[in-house]
């Protein structure tokens, strides 16, 4: 596709009559490497090219998403006729100029990432040579770039490398699967940091133990805890505000949760920051909770203007889907114990890493299988749990005092520590 192909879609828009037009592009190109039962399964290379043409004529709007080369008439035409069968709406564009961003990331050669999957897998079975292991590597450049007719063009690359590990172990009618990764915006990953977590769980495994019964402290694994997290990213996005979803409406500037609680947002830390969203807003630090104390929502344009307030540059979109509010490096704020003074803690709790089944949602009602989790009797890890679940309200549960711990990673695009909570009632397997 032509590097002026945005420009020559915004003048056909133009000629056929629309008042405002955007164009969204976005381009990705990887080398996934996946690896499956200890040896290499496949190596591919992938690449996708999208474009997303908005037109906004007699005010009304018509959206759509071409792959691949495409006849730019032809594009605009679709988007004219759609257009049609909408009502009319004033755009949501924002007005600037030509900027191109820094490039973030650095490449790695499929060779890298097929040593360093290797690497893992020899480091899991010379401790455990029973273990079936598979996992994927990937090197993915992405390119993103807006264009509209009131002079914006902003555009940026950014370049990620992930590596991801599956440990299996099988023993009779007893089966086992614990994963972990890394992702990252360096040229290096590091195989040991994402297999010492792995061992370390196939260690705590070696014996099962009743589970605990009631309501008794957990501790969620920064894995885990992203569970908790969903729930008020949810509460805090500005279009379930409009429309009442959100269990925080008009309580800006009261306390929602613990008094240790901060949340934030940081747009150009870890592997997942970007500069801008995709309105060409402009992307900036926010602090949602302070102190348990609720600050402000997350917003785009739509939503800002339905409320009366500024957008804070959090609209995002996938090619085929106009903007809507989207959070992105979610931070929770780390506390002062390291993981093994949270446990020496817990006279009678349960440590959760894993989880079967979906998150709980804005209602913020909890009730999941675990998936992996482990009993902790007078501060010491004693064993697996099997056939365990956990239900509860997060939003009650964070509303207490929680043990934050100090060993923050990134699971997902959200960094967050491991931490202790006790509003959860546990149900499980006694023998």
């Amino acid at each position: 596709m032509s590097d002026l192909f945005a420009e020559q879609l915004l003048t056909l828009a133009k000629q056929a009559g629309a008042e405002e037009a955007e164009v969204f592009q976005s381009r990705s190109q990887s080398c996934p490497v996946s690896f499956e039962a200890n040896r290499l399964k496949q190596l591919e290379s992938a690449q996708a090219d999208g474009t997303a043409l908005r037109i906004w004529k007699k005010g009304r709007p018509g959206l759509i998403v071409a792959y691949g080369a495409v006849e730019a008439q032809a594009l605009v035409d679709r988007a004219i006729t759609l257009s049609e069968l909408n009502e009319a709406e004033d755009p949501e564009l924002t007005a600037g100029t030509q900027k191109k961003y820094p490039d973030a990331g650095h490449l790695v050669e499929v060779k890298q990432l097929l040593e360093w999957g290797n690497e893992t897998i020899d480091i899991v079975r010379d401790r455990y040579p029973d273990v079936l292991c598979g996992g994927g590597w990937d090197c993915e450049v992405e390119t993103t770039r807006i264009v509209n007719s009131r002079g914006l063009d902003f555009s940026y690359q950014d370049t990620t490398i992930s590596g991801y590990l599956e440990a299996s172990l099988v023993k009779g009618d007893d089966f086992l699967t614990i994963y972990d990764g890394q992702a990252t915006r360096e040229a290096v990953l590091d195989p040991k940091a994402i297999v010492a977590p792995i061992l370390q769980r196939l260690d705590w495994a070696q014996r099962n133990s009743p589970a605990p019964n009631g309501r008794i402290p957990v501790l969620l694994t920064a894995k885990a805890a992203d569970l908790l997290w969903g729930t008020l990213q949810a509460a805090l996005n500005g279009k379930q505000v409009l429309e009442g979803a959100s269990p925080w409406n008009d309580r800006a500037g009261e306390a929602v949760l613990a008094s240790n609680l901060w949340l934030s947002q940081d747009p150009l830390s870890g592997p997942y920051g970007c500069p801008f969203d995709d309105e060409g807003i402009e992307t900036k630090a926010l602090n949602f909770i302070e102190g348990g104390r609720l600050k402000q929502f997350f917003l785009d344009r739509k939503t800002a203007k339905s409320l009366g307030s500024p957008t804070t540059g959090n609209g995002f979109r996938n090619l085929g889907s106009n903007p809507m509010p989207g959070l992105f490096n979610f931070i929770v704020a780390s506390g002062e114990d390291s993981f093994e003074e949270l446990v020496r803690s817990i006279d009678d709790g349960l440590i959760l890493d894993q989880v079967l089944g979906g998150g709980p949602g804005i209602s913020g009602d909890l009730s999941v299988n675990v998936d992996l989790g482990y009993r902790i009797q007078k501060g010491e890890i004693v064993g697996r749990v099997k056939d365990t679940m956990i239900s509860g309200n997060v939003y009650h549960t964070l509303k207490d005092q929680v043990k934050l711990g100090n060993d923050a990673e990134w699971s997902g695009s959200c960094w967050t520590p491991s931490l202790v909570v006790n509003g959860f009632s546990v149900v499980g397997k006694t023998f």
